[in-house]
């Protein structure tokens, strides 16, 4: 069966007959599409007759809103489809509508078009499937050879739903008042309103608070974007997508749902935004004061023990941990048959713990702190250039180097520990490629070097790939302040001299957190290293 980019699907059966056959549809539909499914919702259509079928107005009930929001909860079974619901000729009761181009330009123009149509024989009836194609190309800029298919057949016997066909669907969607709604209720519309969230990797619970959104506005939809401070709380912050890249993504799927509107996107940078302002807005989601509309959250049902059970970006987020970011660094410079790690993370993130997770595993590690010590140690390579730099008053008595004193006599100076660094970080690059040379010798094909500072002392150029340990700074502090016996204030101060969890995720090809129970992590780990060895050549796996 052929594979097509993206697709256009046209359901032409009453909803309360649809709403029972919607999985056995969206799966054969994913069987065509890999890409984005954009759906148009005509119900009552036919293809059979002889005259070329129009696009009419289908009246905003709260049956549809419920249909909206079982469409794209059916639709998460199957992630990899980009799916959405096109609410142009979805009209409510009070239009305000601009009169709309005939043919309305799509993002992926649809090299598919599919139907639920059903022919009497269950056939794909070509004069059918030729009125599918001059429908499709009359309301949407489509490719010039498109293909069209009719679902049914696909079927098979014994697929469709044993449930009643005319079974009301659950209600998903009412309005905030103690007055029971019925499904055929006319939904009213507003000229201007606004929504907001932080839309990170933009999917299905989305999509359905942005289209009831688009359903309710008639002429302007404010829709306001979490950043800065508002995402300081959210669960993985350093993982979030940048601002503009969420605008994008936004700003596509609107214009996509419903181009007659206009949108304002801004930035939310507290938490009423333009709702706290902006005195002509006639709705909004979630403000009691204006027309208010309580939409259910999509259930997830194969959340894991750690993600929350609807559908979220935080757990989409925790799902991104231990895969690969972007492509590993090629460094031809490194020992021949010698894949190297960069393991990093703040201060307190449990980095020495995933490293001794990835020792268990088979890798061979090169602890950066223990080099250091070797360089500090009386006859060191970097001993006497630190002597001279800083006095032998930094001595014990023993003649070996107090680094109380000497961590005294940098901290919170930037100039004197440009100093100590400028010494020490290319004396133990170059122990570390030693120790390269010495894994090479002792058969090992992986190893990981473990370094608080490996960004910021360039080590990256030495790395095919960087993975980094992030948590919440306030767990951090807790961290340090359990382990090292320092005030809350120290603790603070020491991650402030030191790269943020975000600074290190943008220069990462792996991210990991140590943030749940031990087990969790140990599984982050072991999915990480299982799609590593995925990745190296043959001759560079190695044997756990």
């Amino acid at each position: 069966m052929a594979v097509f980019r993206s697709g256009l699907l046209v359901l032409t059966t009453p909803l309360a007959t649809l709403a029972p056959r919607l999985p056995p549809i969206l799966t054969s539909a994913a069987r065509l599409v890999n890409h984005t499914l954009y759906v148009h919702l005509q119900p009552g259509m036919n293809l059979g007759g002889p005259a070329q079928p129009q696009a009419s107005p289908v009246q905003a009930t709260f049956e549809v809103l419920d249909f909206i929001t079982h469409l794209y909860t059916g639709a998460n079974v199957h992630r990899h489809l980009d799916v959405r619901i096109l609410l142009t000729n979805i009209q409510t009761k009070s239009t305000f509508l601009p009169v709309l181009p005939s043919v309305q330009n799509l993002a992926h123009p649809p090299e598919v078009v599919l139907t639920d149509f059903q022919t009497l024989d269950g056939s794909q009836y070509n004069p059918v499937k030729q009125q599918l194609e001059r429908y499709a190309t009359s309301c949407y800029s489509c490719c010039p050879q498109l293909s069209s298919v009719l679902l049914y057949p696909d079927y098979g016997t014994g697929e469709l739903p044993v449930e009643p066909l005319n079974a009301p669907l659950p209600s998903t969607i009412r309005p905030a008042s103690p007055v029971a709604r019925s499904p055929k209720q006319p939904v009213r519309g507003y000229h201007r309103g606004a929504v907001g969230g932080t839309f990170d990797r933009l999917h299905n619970a989305h999509k359905v608070l942005l289209s009831i959104a688009c359903v309710l506005a008639q002429e302007q939809l404010v829709v306001g974007v979490a950043d800065k401070d508002l995402l300081k709380s959210k669960l993985l912050p350093e993982l979030l997508q940048p601002y503009t890249v969420r605008v994008e993504h936004l700003s596509e799927f609107l214009v996509d749902v419903k181009p007659s509107l206009t949108f304002d996107i801004v930035p939310l940078l507290d938490p009423y935004g333009p709702a706290g302002t902006d005195p002509t807005l006639d709705f909004l989601v979630g403000k009691e004061e204006l027309a208010l509309y309580q939409i259910q959250l999509l259930k997830d049902q194969s959340h894991s023990e750690t993600e929350e059970d609807k559908v979220s970006s935080s757990s989409f987020r925790q799902r991104i941990l231990g895969s690969l970011l972007k492509p590993p660094n090629q460094r031809p410079e490194l020992p021949s048959g010698l894949y190297v790690l960069g393991l990093t993370g703040i201060s307190g993130s449990g980095k020495s713990s995933v490293a001794q997770r990835l020792k268990s595993l088979g890798a061979y590690i090169i602890d950066s702190d223990l080099l250091g010590h070797r360089a500090y140690a009386p006859g060191g390579p970097a001993y006497q250039p630190v002597v001279e730099a800083f006095g032998t008053d930094i001595l014990h008595k023993d003649g070996t180097i107090n680094r109380k004193v000497l961590g005294s006599r940098v901290f919170g100076n930037k100039k004197q520990l440009k100093i100590l660094t400028d010494v020490m970080w290319p004396v133990i690059a170059k122990l570390a490629r030693e120790e390269m040379d010495s894994a090479v010798v002792k058969g090992k094909t992986l190893c990981v070097i473990d370094a608080a500072m490996l960004l910021e002392a360039g080590w990256q150029n030495m790395v095919h790939e960087v993975w980094t340990i992030v948590i919440p700074e306030t767990e951090a502090v807790r961290r340090i302040v359990e382990r090292d016996g320092l005030s809350e204030a120290a603790a603070h101060s020491r991650l402030q001299s030191q790269m943020s969890g975000q600074q290190l995720v943008e220069q990462s090809h792996v991210v990991l957190s140590t943030l749940w129970e031990p087990r969790v992590t140990q599984r982050q780990v072991e999915k990480a290293w299982n799609l590593l060895q995925k990745r190296l050549p043959k001759a560079q796996q190695t044997k756990n």
